[in-house]
């Protein structure tokens, strides 16, 4: 199995926050209380500031793409070989 590397981890444990937030607001408007709802908004939150710590941390830490010289030539820099 391939390394997907952090970000992928981090994807993963925010959409699990988000599904036990969903099943948290469905308990809490079927049941009508407000400590269900409480806590389906801290679950909510926790994942919306993991997830943008991951997105801030992961923009700085990424490498520069490599330019290739060959794509930045005109068809006048070309070599002819006429």
């Amino acid at each position: 199995m391939p390394n997907l590397g952090r970000g992928f981890d981090v994807l993963v444990v925010t959409l699990v926050l988000a599904a036990i937030g969903f099943g948290l607001l469905v308990v809490a408007l079927m049941t009508g209380s407000v400590a269900w709802a409480w806590a389906c908004i801290v679950v909510c939150v926790v994942g919306a500031v993991l997830l943008l710590v991951s997105a801030l941390t992961g923009t700085r830490a990424a490498p520069a793409a490599p330019t290739d010289r060959r794509s930045r030539r005109s068809d006048g820099d070309r070599d002819r070989t006429d």
